[in-house]
Formats: structure tokens, C-alpha cells, sequence
């Protein structure tokens, strides 16, 4: 998992393209955007790999978008541990403020 972190990181660096905040963010376009942008923040701070988006929306100050992780990765793969973060950011893509506010099995449904 640190070697796959250490790829994504090296990658970025070859393109030009910084995976953390940056001072010049360029406005988020549409919800697709702001997934991508909230993952990528998200990621950056954490370490966790994302796995996926479950919801995005719109609202005054922004975006929030819920976006879902590998926490704790295991084998076999149906025992790890996945968490949805709910991130906000505002009209340029910058982040306000994100939390956890769900930690489950993977395989697991919703009650």
C-alpha cells in the first residue's frame, strides 16, 4: 500500500500536477469535478486510497461530497475496513473541513 502511495506521488510529480491544496485552485466544474477534487484532497491528508464517491451536493458554501476509503486493508479482501468521510469545499475546490462519519466491513449492507 506505501508503494502504491509512493507511485501515486511520483506520478503527479512527473506531470506537473500537485495532489495536495494549491493557492491557484481553478473553480470546481459540475459535481464530477468536485468528487475528483475532494478525493484527491482527501487522500492527500489521510493516505487512505479511495475507493469511490457515494454522494455529491451542492450547496451555498460549496460542495460536499462522501467520499469512501480503504482504511484498513486485509485478506481476504470482504474483512477490510472501509469508512466514508463527508468533505466540503468551497466554490474553488479548496478545503473547508471533512469527517468520518461512517466505518464498516466491506460487503457489509447499509441497516
Amino acid at each position: 500500500m506505501a508503494d502504491q502511495r509512493e507511485q501515486r506521488a511520483r506520478g503527479a510529480r512527473g506531470t506537473g500536477k500537485r495532489s495536495g491544496s494549491s493557492s491557484r485552485s481553478s473553480p470546481v466544474r459540475g459535481p464530477a469535478g468536485a468528487a475528483r477534487r475532494a478525493g484527491r484532497r482527501l487522500e492527500g491528508l489521510t493516505g487512505h486510497q479511495v475507493e469511490g464517491v457515494s454522494a455529491v451536493q451542492r450547496d451555498e458554501n460549496g460542495w460536499r461530497v462522501s467520499v469512501d476509503v480503504l482504511e484498513v486493508p486485509r485478506i481476504p479482501d470482504t474483512t477490510s475496513l472501509l469508512a466514508t468521510y463527508e468533505v466540503e469545499l468551497d466554490p474553488d475546490g479548496k478545503l473547508l473541513q471533512y469527517r468520518r462519519v461512517r466505518r464498516y466491513r466491506r460487503g457489509s449492507a447499509d441497516d
